[in-house]
């Protein structure tokens, strides 16, 4: 992927951070499959669901590694071979897949849960902790 020009600028020092993000993000964006939906269900709080008919629980993974959420599905070879057959026409996708999607700092997963096909992830964001931090007053000499 090109570097972004406007963080190769000698003005943003430590934006590295930023710029890994935006890669990150646009390399999630072009990923097609399975579709999914992004829903606020509440204040700081966000659902995605993936559309994962086919898949048990036992062939989902969702992990989150430094603010990257991942969810990936992966088919056995022994049912693929078995899922062989003769289709007349054959729509539904039966192959493995890794989406990923960029979180917000703070932003936690608090459960996901597999209904009717669908893979619903909740996302959270808890309130922060307001603090107040005195900082002492040096004098010189």
């Amino acid at each position: 992927m090109n570097r972004a020009p406007l963080f190769d600028s000698p003005f943003l020092l430590g934006f590295e951070h930023t710029r890994t993000l935006i890669e990150r993000a646009a390399k999630a964006a072009a990923e097609s499959y399975p579709p999914y939906n992004v829903e606020e269900t509440g204040t700081g709080r966000v659902r995605i669901t993936l559309a994962v008919a086919g898949f048990t629980p036992d062939q989902l993974q969702v992990t989150v590694e430094d603010n990257q959420l991942t969810v990936a599905g992966r088919k056995e070879a022994d049912q693929r071979s078995a899922d062989d057959k003769a289709y007349l026409h054959r729509g539904i996708a039966a192959r493995g897949f890794l989406r990923s999607f960029v979180l917000a700092d703070g932003l936690e997963v608090e459960q996901a849960l597999l209904e009717h096909g669908l893979l619903h992830i909740d996302l959270f964001r808890p309130e922060p902790v307001r603090a107040i931090k005195q900082i002492p007053i040096r004098t010189a000499g």
